[in-house]
């Protein structure tokens, strides 16, 4: 016989005897086993097992197990086998572990052998002891209940010595015949899944061996690591412990004591690697279902099959430990990968996941420990952006209190975001909250470069930014960038102040402003919004107004987009510091300030500001660089401020367009010559000065000076046809110059004032004018002005060449009637065609109104005067068909004369070669031959024509 150090033979006695004395204690004993082998300890062997050698070693445990001659051997260290852990062993309803809470080496989770063997073996360094179906069977007082259950005993109750010894290097190890239908192989690839999470849950065994395969445990503060074949796993916790409450509701003398852990597993680098699956380990695993990221491990009041946590008090408030606890997990864990481990919402896996999830989230909310741009906040105070953005949130954080940490906003985060139920800060909320604010033009530029990522592949965010604040240059903040202008030259902006212009602050611009409704604003098109305040420019610096900005800001955009005639309004500063218009200003040390007169009205730039601009900027703006000429394509009246442009405007045809010098008024009497010289320099002058029609040279040629008088009164040198009439020019101007100026070359009349003057010049008696000069003007002047337009001259120019009181002269309409006139009273022109308009425009009879008739003489044809004959057909022309009254002696008024053409247009003529030469040359209209005709009748020969 084997020995019995711990009393075998005593237990079964007692066992025996119980059921001898109550038949169905037998049954109830095996039913018992049957309940817990097929229901509450089914697939709990290594854990049962594993959950002994921890609680026999405490700390440090090792355990193994291996298939020996298809028996399954678990050794461990620890505590080896004592008599109160045989009786555990033997009981089903009695366990050694005390009611101060502690754990004993043995429990009723041993029957989870049963599972497996119907022959366990103890074997223990104090001794062994072993079970065995076989052997109850045997029993002869039993064969009654035996028979009844058909083999079926209950294996745990009757114990007996073993003489087996334990394994080398180890104290305790059980031993398990595998029935015939447990497969070995898988019985271990069970444990080898198992062993990993054991470890973690039983900090009393730091290995577990399976059939070779090692698993060890390093614990090191607050985290656990597990090596074993598939390599390193490390896991972070967090650990507390205390004792329940008088509440707990136990019925206990002495409270017990509780602990908790977390655990988390976490990469190399610490990053949380959640759980998604998980049970309630108290400490090894139950069957409560957990959706939780870590894993809690806590002593709750179980269930005897170690499956179910028992309800109450206790368990409550073991939860509620637990998750007071668990802030401090997420704390040991990097600020971004925190969220990790938060339980998101879903549908729970059983009644304690429901209430930890509840009590976590609660305790989540009220510590600080999720990551704000400053400092780390409360969930249940903070905001996340919806924008991911580090640099929006940096900008926000100052005008959004309590603001989470851009990375948060980030798609991983959004299920702890929502479980923690912390509010979102969205495109209309950040509106919101920037709007009133008063901000850095180039705050806001990087606010809106933050934004612009997102706005731009995300319409809806667009439309939420509708109304984003925009700062303009003149100091406001619109609420929206629809209708404002973003500039091009941002460099002339900056200190651009001009109110009521919803020009963007040039330090603001972004392209999201113009995605969001901003208008794209050229230098032209954002000159042209700035006209009604360079219009109004002058009367602000009266004001007091600053507007230096809008002059500099002005002048940037001009040498873009270049000028515009309103420009000219600009107020600019003068060397005495006022504010004046451009246009009376000139730029210091232009040549053409010489040529001015001295009371000129004109201002000088102030030098300073002059030397920022160019001359071709200041000029477009109308300040004078020299001689400003306007110019205007379609004008519509005489507005553009010219000196005495109402009188040019009605002098002719209404001009087609305006292409004139300004400021002509202003020049010095005595400084033309170089005025006019300047103006033939600069192209632009020039071509005003030469204009046809223009107004320039109209003005210069009457209210010029040229040596005292208008240029109009000079002549040019070569002028010959207007000698005795007009004076040389005494300055060498050259005749191009003189010309265009208004020097006459010719003799034109182009207007009633032209014509005076030369009705004046030509009845002075002062003047010599040579008698073509005086035919050629009187030529002229028929028909070149309406005659109501001037008075009658007193005094004309005859063909005596004398000019006389205008009272007895008549107009010379008709050539033969000089022979009854004397010159000194005979006004002509050139042609006679034009006689009756130069009398009326002189206010003159005509000659012939005064003439008499003649008589007499007998009408000869043409073709029967033989020397007439031979003289048109050598000058080669056909005889009048009329014939010619021919008379011995003419007279007319009692005069004698040549020819004479009477009130009925009959030709009448002495016969003498000049009577016949003058009627035959008016009768043909051969006028201008009268003299060659007059020496071929005086000498019918062909020499005549010849010589």
């Amino acid at each position: 016989m084997s020995a019995d150090p711990f009393g075998t033979q005593r237990l079964r006695e007692a066992v025996l005897s119980a059921w001898s004395a109550s038949p169905t204690r037998f049954r109830e004993d095996a039913n018992a086993e049957e309940d817990l082998r097929l229901g509450a300890y089914k697939d709990r062997l290594l854990v049962e097992l594993a959950q002994n050698a921890a609680d026999a070693a405490s700390f440090g445990g090792a355990l193994r197990l291996s298939i020996v001659d298809n028996e399954l051997r678990v050794a461990n260290t620890g505590t080896p086998l004592d008599a109160d852990g045989v009786a555990a062993l033997a009981s089903l309803r009695a366990s050694a572990k005390r009611d101060t809470g502690t754990v004993g080496q043995f429990g009723v989770g041993f029957s989870a052998v049963l599972s497996v063997s119907d022959e366990p073996e103890v074997v223990s360094k104090t001794g062994s002891v072993r079970f065995s179906a076989q052997r109850t069977r045997e029993i002869p007082e039993l064969s009654k209940h035996v028979a009844e259950r058909s083999g079926q005993v209950p294996v745990l109750r009757l114990v007996w010595p073993s003489d087996a010894t334990v394994v080398e290097g180890f104290d305790t190890e059980v031993r398990l015949p595998l029935r015939p239908e447990i497969d070995p192989e898988a019985l271990l690839a069970g444990f080898r899944e198992q062993a990993p999470d054991l470890l973690l849950a039983l900090p009393g065994l730091a290995s577990i061996e399976v059939d070779g395969s090692k698993w060890t445990s390093t614990d090191a503060g607050d985290t656990v690591v597990l090596t074993g074949p598939e390599g390193v796993t490390r896991w972070m916790l967090r650990r507390a412990s205390g004792k329940l409450s008088d509440t707990a509701g136990l019925g206990l003398e002495t409270s017990p004591e509780w602990t908790v852990c977390w655990a988390v597993p976490v990469s190399d680098s610490g990053v949380p690697v959640p759980l998604a699956e998980d049970v309630l380990h108290a400490p090894t695993p139950t069957d409560e279902r957990l959706s939780l990221p870590a894993r809690l491990i806590a002593s709750l009041p179980i269930e005897p099959s170690r499956r179910r946590v028992m309800s109450g008090p206790a368990v409550n408030e073991v939860l509620a430990e637990a998750a007071k606890l668990y802030p401090s997990l997420v704390f040991g864990i990097t600020e971004m990968h925190r969220t990790a481990l938060v339980p998101v919402p879903g549908f729970p896996r059983s009644d304690v996941d429901s209430l930890l999830r509840e009590k976590m989230i609660a305790e989540l909310r009220t510590q600080a420990w999720l990551p704000g741009v400053t400092e780390s906040l409360t969930p249940a105070s903070a905001r996340v952006l919806e924008i991911p953005s580090d640099d929006l949130a940096d900008l926000l954080s100052d005008v959004v209190p309590n603001l989470a940490a851009a990375k948060l906003a980030e798609p991983e985060h959004a299920h702890a975001l929502a479980a923690l139920e912390i509010s979102r800060l969205r495109a209309p909320e950040i509106v919101a909250a920037v709007t009133g604010i008063d901000q850095q033009p180039d705050w806001w530029r990087r606010l809106y470069a933050a934004i612009a990522p997102f706005a731009e592949n995300d319409s809806t965010i667009r439309d939420n930014l509708s109304g984003l604040p925009v700062p303009l240059v003149d100091g406001r903040t619109l609420p929206g960038p629809r209708g404002t202008l973003l500039a091009d030259e941002p460099e002339f902006l900056s200190d651009l102040d001009v109110p009521g212009l919803r020009l963007v602050h040039p330090d603001a611009v972004h392209p999201l402003l113009e995605r969001l409704g901003a208008r794209h604003a050229g230098a032209s098109e954002l000159l042209d919004s700035l006209q009604e305040a360079v219009e109004r420019s002058v009367a602000d610096a009266s004001a007091g107004l600053i507007v230096s900005g809008l002059a500099h800001a002005v002048l940037g955009l001009v040498g873009q987009a270049g000028g515009r005639p309103w420009l000219k309004s600009l107020a600019l500063p003068d060397v005495e510091g006022d504010w004046r218009p451009a246009d009376e200003l000139a730029v210091p040390g232009s040549r053409f300030l010489a040529v001015l007169a001295e009371d000129s009205p004109l201002g000088l730039l102030d030098p300073e500001f002059a030397e920022r601009w160019s001359a071709d900027v200041l000029s477009a703006v109308g300040v004078l660089t020299g001689f400003a000429v306007i110019v205007d394509e379609e004008p519509i009246g005489p507005e553009h401020d010219l000196a005495d442009e109402d009188e040019w405007w009605s002098f002719g045809e209404e001009p087609k367009r305006v292409v004139a010098v300004r400021d002509l008024d202003l020049v010095a009497d005595d400084k033309w010559p170089d005025a006019l010289r300047l103006l033939a320099l600069e192209p632009a002058t020039w071509r005003a000065l030469q204009e046809p029609g223009g107004y320039t040279a109209w003005w210069i040629s009457r209210y010029a000076a040229l040596d005292g008088r208008a240029p109009r009164q000079w002549r040019t040198a070569n002028a010959s046809e207007l000698i005795g009439l007009y004076d040389p020019l005494p300055i060498d101007l050259g005749d191009e110059l003189a010309a265009a100026a208004g020097v006459r070359t010719s003799l034109s009349i182009k207007d009633a004032s032209d014509a005076v003057d030369l009705l004046d010049r030509l009845g002075d008696p002062e003047r010599n004018v040579p008698h073509g000069v005086s035919l050629r003007a009187h030529t002229a002047l028929a028909g070149s002005v309406d005659p109501s337009e001037l008075d009658a001259p007193e005094r004309v120019r005859v063909l005596s060449g004398d000019a006389v009181q205008a009272d007895d002269c008549v107009v010379l309409d008709a050539p033969w009637l000089l022979a009854v006139l004397p010159p000194e009273r005979v006004v002509a022109a050139l042609d006679d065609d034009v006689a009756e308009q130069l009398a009326e425009l002189l206010d003159l009879p005509l000659a012939s109104e005064a003439a008499g008739d003649v008589t007499g003489g007998d009408l000869v044809p043409w073709a029967e005067l033989g020397a007439v004959v031979v003289a048109a057909e050598l000058l080669g022309f056909d005889l009048p068909l009329e014939g010619v009254i021919v008379h011995d002696q003419l007279t007319a008024d009692g005069q004698h004369v040549h020819w004479w053409v009477d009130r009925q247009s009959r030709i009448h003529c002495e016969d003498t070669p000049d009577g016949l030469a003058r009627a035959l040359a008016w009768a043909s209209d051969r006028w201008i031959d009268r003299h060659v005709i007059h020496a071929i009748l005086d000498n019918p020969d062909p020499r005549t024509v010849l010589s």
